[in-house]
């Protein structure tokens, strides 16, 4: 009997420490995609080869929350809209990105998180240009984010870096006579502000 009111009391303490929140999120993100790869139709070589400038784009997103001593788990299901500048065209990707970040509490709001963040892939395409662009190769990848963050209240602004651990290329369109490739991979900062619905 006493093992089972200690076991008890221990469940209504662990409880009563953890708290679980949820609400929503957006902010801006600022970043590129991977390189332009531009082939040469006589041997088949890369031709030349660019970066993508860095733009401006968004992401609007819904968050949970589980906090226990000092420690949480936070899941997260987030629309982005990523930009990049090429010479001669856009490249446009709209995605959903559901990180699960693990966090810890620092000095006093402060806090610092990180972890693996799946992306489904729902549209890729070239703005300003009459290039034609296929699919990318794997609709879902893989990739990780980490930042920091300050929560004031039911108020959160976070600042957090993307990467992807490996190229997801869209091929320009064979038929017409368009031979290049693009790594779709994101590399961008992420500028958020949440609010806590509870």
């Amino acid at each position: 009997m006493k093992k089972l009111i200690l076991a008890a009391l221990v469940f209504c303490g662990g409880t009563a420490i953890a708290q679980s929140t949820y609400g929503i999120k957006g902010g801006l993100n600022y970043g590129a995609t991977g390189e332009y790869e531009n082939f040469s139709q006589v041997a088949g070589d890369a031709s030349s080869i660019e970066d993508g400038n860095n733009k401006t784009g968004y992401h609007l997103g819904i968050f949970g929350k589980l906090e226990f001593l000092g420690i949480f788990l936070q899941p997260e299901l987030v629309y982005t809209n990523l930009n990049t500048e090429y010479n001669n065209f856009d490249y446009k990707i709209d995605k959903i990105d559901a990180p699960i970040l693990v966090g810890m509490n620092l000095l006093g709001p402060l806090h610092i998180k990180a972890g693996p963040s799946f992306q489904y892939i729902l549209n890729n395409e070239l703005e300003n240009s009459s290039f034609k662009i296929s699919e990318v190769e794997n609709e879902i990848t893989l990739g990780y984010q980490l930042g920091a963050g300050i929560n004031l209240g039911r108020l959160g602004f976070d600042l957090r870096y993307e990467g992807a651990f490996k190229e997801n290329n869209a091929f320009g369109d064979a038929a017409a006579d368009t031979n290049f490739r693009i790594d779709s991979r994101p590399s961008q900062w992420i500028l958020g502000v949440s609010y806590n619905l509870k």
